[in-house]
């Protein structure tokens, strides 16, 4: 028999008809159909029956239904949504946003045949990374690169390339054995490449005679490994790149960030560069501020042999991809990168200007709402993607109160689009450094919605 908890759950559950009478229930009717609503509707009350008598204590208000049952209509997986969270490169949002040019390179690339692997003058095969890889070369004065699709796979394919055959070794300062998005860890990666990590000093202390005693003849490389989604304060110690490639050992880079230009204590691929990195290796979908790829620049021969290597088919980048990346390259060499390009705009916006933006924001709201208490305090932005986690930027958010902070953000993520804010102190805060063009409307027609 159910527990009397989940019995009083269960009945608890709205009617269907009364979902689709909420002013969101409403208007998914009107954007799909009655039919196809009130069917996902049905299926997501039946979703969530099936959680409570397993124990769960899901929300089962109407617009938890509308947004459960959102996902069950076709085509409502991959979709638009409201960031209004203060967090730039949010992982869980798709990270960094396309400026305008690389999304139409990406649309031209997508609905027209393209010279991806075509060499045109000479009327036959020409190589993927014929447009791409002029570019890196010129922006970081490199010898070669080469794009797979994520910094993961860029990683893993410098180290399967450089080991080579024998009983190869590559050495890693244990501060720097990071797990990365999605759980996965420095030393898996290591291994799967066919290498032996030999691991030295400690975490919080690591010196060059560190890594020096522990060449021997087997060794192949130094993974060097920016540790960017956290950081050792204190008694800490450790080597650079310049210090590592002054042993005569090819350097391995992990960057990260992908940042050209500076941007608070977060290193630069050009730094790595100078400092005499063999492979430096970044993502571009972080600093770069273009799409989800992994690239590696650095020494000829070692690019060609990881081009060779059996994993860079299984690993290379897409024509959308490399559509996307050519134009964020471009806007570098351009010099236009910190205007064009979305993540960097939103990073560099000055307080002030975004200050303004949610005043403006919360007028409307205060004119819209009736009842619901807007005001506008200060806040904290993060870079976030795993950059820079200490760094705070100085940001101004519009606070919704005199509501359920809870139940009414639960509200704003039902709407089309969802609007993602935080909770914090009893209010919704709505952070307006990641607000983009067009999302103030969107954010008023949510709020618009949530008090109807």
């Amino acid at each position: 028999m159910l527990e009397t908890g989940k019995r009083e759950r269960l009945r608890s559950l709205p009617a269907v008809d009364a979902v689709l009478r909420d002013p969101a229930g409403a208007a998914l009717a009107d954007r799909h159909g009655r039919a196809a609503a009130t069917s996902a509707v049905r299926g997501a009350l039946g979703e969530l029956r099936r959680r409570i008598s397993a124990g769960e204590e899901p929300a089962i208000s109407g617009h938890a239904v509308v947004a459960l049952a959102s996902g069950l209509l076709p085509g409502r997986g991959l979709r638009r949504i409201v960031n209004a969270t203060g967090v730039v490169l949010h992982t869980n949002l798709g990270r960094s946003v396309l400026s305008e040019r690389a999304v139409a390179a990406v649309v031209e690339a997508a609905d027209r045949y393209s010279n991806l692997e075509y060499d045109v003058a000479a009327g036959g095969r020409g190589s993927r990374y014929d447009r791409a890889v002029p570019l890196l070369r010129e922006l970081t004065g490199t010898e070669d690169a080469l794009v797979v699709n994520n910094c993961a796979g860029a990683t893993l394919l410098s180290l399967a390339a450089v080991v080579g055959e024998g009983e190869p070794e590559v050495i890693v300062s244990r501060g720097q054995l990071i797990e990365i998005g999605g759980g996965f860890r420095i030393p898996e990666v290591l291994e799967l490449s066919g290498a032996k990590l030999r691991e030295v000093g400690t975490t919080n202390r690591t010196r060059l005679s560190d890594y020096e005693e522990a060449i021997n003849e087997n060794t192949r490389a130094i993974l060097w490994v920016h540790p960017s989604n956290f950081e050792i304060q204190g008694f800490t110690e450790s080597v650079g790149v310049a210090g590592l490639a002054s042993l005569g050992l090819p350097v391995i880079a992990d960057v990260g960030s992908g940042a050209l230009l500076p941007f608070g204590e977060e290193p630069l691929v050009g730094d790595a560069v100078r400092d005499g990195a063999a492979l430096t290796v970044f993502s571009g979908d972080k600093l770069l501020g273009g799409p989800q790829a992994g690239i590696t620049v650095g020494s000829a021969p070692l690019v060609a042999a990881m081009r060779r290597h059996p994993l860079a088919r299984a690993l290379r980048a897409d024509k959308l991809c490399l559509a996307a990346l050519e134009a964020t390259l471009t806007a570098y060499l351009e010099g236009s990168a910190a205007e064009e390009l979305p993540t960097l705009r939103m990073l560099r916006a000055p307080e002030v200007e975004v200050r303004a933006r949610a005043e403006d924001l919360a007028r409307v709201l205060s004119r819209e709402a009736a009842g619901l208490e807007v005001d506008v305090a200060p806040s904290v932005a993060r870079s976030g993607g795993g950059t820079l986690p200490l760094y705070e930027i100085p940001s101004s958010a519009v606070r919704l109160g005199g509501v359920d902070a809870e139940a009414f953000a639960e509200k704003l993520r039902a709407a089309d689009p969802p609007v993602v804010g935080r909770v914090h102190g009893g209010r919704v805060w709505l952070d307006a450094r990641t607000l983009l063009p067009g999302d103030e409307e969107a954010v008023v027609a949510a709020v618009r919605g949530a008090i109807g």
